[in-house]
């Protein structure tokens, strides 16, 4: 009371002494592991579903067809046992061979013609104009287009008689092959259509991979005199050596399991010159019925996705060096 009378005096103001606050009670915190026992259990449950789907539609089918490869199984009746036969048979099938063949010179043709209509376009594309965004979406389409769709508009485009390209080529007075129903034209047809209905994926990939290389780059080049083909071969392709490699690799993947524009097209002819390796897996499988060789010849043929490959890596990494 003295001090509240002697600050009022003085002329100071009066305040009375504020009590400390109660001591608030501690925050119980759980044991270190029970703290880390429920992280784990929680990572377990964020990732189940992707687990649980991977074992059931990745892994078990793998098995599975690992063990009908090993085995005579024709859906109707019992397994049989033959070990590798299966993969001793491969060997002298003439029909693989044809297969591979095939499939090898569909790859040979796709992969780089469906490399370089899509870095085309993403280069002509790779500017900030409305026009390019419209063509950029119009090139989109066809890939989220059914493959039946696709298929018989070609079927359309390609026909002898009345298809467009042929009716082209009467104006300057060639005749027109029949694409579909000769031995020598009908994979290059196949290959056109492909790359027509799958540039419009990797073009967007390509794009995004050309708008991550740095303009100063090619601001600097400029200055020192480069021109076009200077700066692609020197800044671009160096820029986007890694999107090169995701592209090459998926087109190889995709080549090597080429099916539904040969099956719907073609049916493998003329004279089996369609006949792709899955085209002949579908066949052994589903046809015949002699699951177990078709296992086989699948295995195989990731066996020969997978070598390819690891050499379109060998390759691009020789080249980033």
């Amino acid at each position: 009371m003295t001090s509240i009378m002697d600050s009022a005096v003085r002329g100071q103001p009066a305040v009375a002494p504020v009590e400390p606050p109660a001591a608030k009670r501690p925050r119980q915190l759980l044991p270190p592991s029970t703290t880390r026992r429920q992280q784990f259990l929680n990572g377990w449950l964020f990732i189940a579903v992707p687990v649980v789907l991977f074992i059931v539609f990745f892994a078990i089918p793998i098995v599975a067809s690992l063990v009908l490869s090993l085995t005579d199984y024709a859906i109707i009746g019992d397994f049989d046992f033959v070990g590798l036969e299966n993969y001793t048979r491969i060997f002298g099938d003439s029909f693989f061979w044809i297969a591979l063949r095939n499939t090898a010179y569909y790859t040979a043709l796709y992969v780089p013609l469906g490399i370089a209509v899509a870095l085309g376009s993403a280069l002509l594309l790779n500017r900030d104009v409305r026009a390019a965004r419209i063509f950029r979406t119009l090139f989109y389409i066809p890939v989220v287009s059914s493959t039946v769709a696709t298929a018989s508009i070609w079927f359309w485009l390609l026909n002898p008689q009345y298809g467009i390209f042929n009716v082209v080529l009467g104006w300057f007075g060639i005749n027109g092959p029949a694409w579909l129903y000769e031995s020598t034209w009908a994979m290059p047809a196949i290959v056109v259509m492909s790359v027509w209905a799958g540039f419009g994926a990797n073009m967007v990939i390509f794009l995004g991979g050309l708008q991550g290389v740095p303009r100063d780059l090619y601001e600097a080049a400029r200055i020192d005199g480069a021109n076009a083909w200077r700066q692609f071969r020197h800044i671009t392709l160096p820029g986007i050596s890694r999107v090169m490699f995701l592209v090459s690799t998926l087109q190889i993947i995709g080549a090597f399991q080429v099916f539904d524009q040969a099956f719907i097209l073609t049916k493998g002819g003329p004279g089996n010159s369609t006949v792709t390796m899955v085209y002949y897996i579908f066949d052994r499988g589903f046809d015949s019925l002699e699951m177990g060789y078709a296992s086989a010849l699948s295995f195989v043929l990731f066996l020969i996705i997978m070598v390819f490959s690891l050499v379109n890596a060998r390759i691009n990494r020789v080249g980033e060096q």
